[in-house]
């Protein structure tokens, strides 16, 4: 027996209590909404012990949910000693004072958006990503900055020495002032990243290289993909936004051409309008793409509405009409029934599994396929000293001909189409 116990270092989790509304027009039911928010409650280290809920047709001014509700929280937050509870809708800055002066100290009071902005701060690597983190959480912030220095507006009711300067509210205003002053600084800083990051999507852009986004909702295991298709080693766990910051990767397809496949942060419902306009420039690589994979779950009974969250985001960025393919994944999680359903009901898209590498090669022929759609067919005279010319030919294109003359090369070749305006001048009839 060990001469003093061992005490346990490792921080207790919060215990969470899980509030949600159901809407007449709830795009999602309920329980399985609820479902998401706790998952969501994991990833931030929350462990959720009760949670309760409400049939609303809108919102209470005052306090969001009923006043009924409102005492029956109260007690559930001291019958089950939580520490934190979360609504899975937004709340108003004077809807969140009132629920925190109701249930007491030193329980917190959050919704869903503060929840999300609070597992964005934690996985957030770059640069990049850390000063998008911090400007959304600024701006969420910013209307919310209240009774912190109450204690100096308490003063102004004595009277005498002091009482005339207001410090109260003069604190409350240089707190704004200030939230507002790093506001600017931090969107000024990102322009700066924006503008090197641009410089580095023009040269991709301009690269002759095909170019794949991965778009997808949280989870339905993009980095998994990522690594399986080229190899790479990007983090990939069960967890929701388990990597935010972009991660782009070559790769050739058969037949040698070059491809670019990005990795981009994951979807969901509610996806706050806050995180998505400080992540344009990350979604940005959306909209550089050739191609769209749009990776779907398969396993996930809510894999349809998950779905058309992730193509609300990818209108609401501008990528709506772009090329898309979608790719379910997790198949090897499918009987047999379920894999033949989806066949019949999504022809056009690919089966999936990056966990085993079933449907690898569909997967890498649909998108040698789209590549090659927009190529074009050309014959030229390469000259010998246009070296890195006739590379490019072989490196991206598919070779039909190739004839060596006195002064070049004679190709006969498809190419794609950014490449094509380089041989103009050397094109034949």
């Amino acid at each position: 027996m060990a001469r003093f116990p061992l005490v346990p270092t490792a921080p207790e989790p919060e215990r969470a209590i899980l509030v949600g509304v159901e809407w007449r027009d709830n795009a999602w039911p309920l329980d399985r909404s609820l479902d998401e928010l706790e998952r969501l409650a994991h990833t931030a280290g929350a462990q959720c012990v009760a949670r309760l809920s409400q049939r609303l047709v809108k919102p209470y001014p005052k306090s969001f949910i009923g006043s009924g509700k409102v005492e029956e929280l109260c007690g559930l937050v001291h019958r089950m000693d939580a520490d934190v509870v979360i609504f899975d809708d937004d709340l108003t800055p004077s809807q969140q004072s009132y629920l925190e002066k109701a249930v007491g100290e030193p329980v917190k009071i959050i919704d869903r958006t503060a929840l999300i902005l609070d597992i964005f701060g934690l996985h957030a690597q770059t640069r990049e990503g850390r000063l998008q983190v911090q400007l959304a959480q600024l701006q969420y912030l910013l209307p919310r900055l209240r009774g912190m220095w109450s204690h100096l507006a308490k003063e102004q009711t004595r009277g005498g020495i002091g009482s005339r300067f207001g410090q109260g509210e003069s604190q409350l205003e240089v707190d704004r002032r200030l939230i507002r002053n790093k506001i600017a600084a931090l969107r000024r800083e990102l322009k700066q990243v924006e503008q090197r990051r641009d410089v580095q999507s023009k040269s991709r852009i301009e690269s002759p290289a095909f170019r794949v986004a991965l778009a997808g909702y949280t989870n339905a295991g993009k980095s998994t993909l990522l690594n399986r298709l080229t190899g790479s080693t990007v983090l990939s766990q069960d967890k929701l936004f388990a990597t935010l910051d972009p991660t782009t990767r070559s790769y050739r397809l058969p037949g040698g051409r070059g491809m670019t496949i990005t990795d981009t942060v994951g979807f969901i419902q509610k996806l706050p309008h806050g995180l998505v306009d400080a992540f344009k420039s990350t979604l940005s690589e959306v909209l550089g793409a050739d191609l769209i994979l749009k990776v779907v779950d398969a396993s996930d009974e809510d894999y349809e509405r998950q779905l058309e969250a992730v193509d609300r985001v990818l209108d609401e960025i501008g990528a709506g009409e772009r090329l898309t393919l979608t790719v379910f994944n997790k198949i090897d999680l499918l009987d047999s029934v379920d894999r033949l359903s989806f066949r019949r009901r999504y022809p056009e898209a690919v089966l999936f599994s990056a966990q085993t590498g079933e449907g690898l090669d569909d997967l890498v022929d649909r998108i040698a396929r789209e590549a090659a759609a927009t190529d074009v067919l050309l014959s030229a005279d390469i000259p010998y000293r246009e070296g890195a010319l006739i590379t490019l030919v072989h490196e991206q294109g598919t070779l039909l001909h190739e004839e060596y003359l006195e002064g070049g090369v004679r190709i006969v070749a498809k190419l794609p189409a950014r490449i094509a305006p380089r041989l103009k001048r050397y094109h034949t009839e």
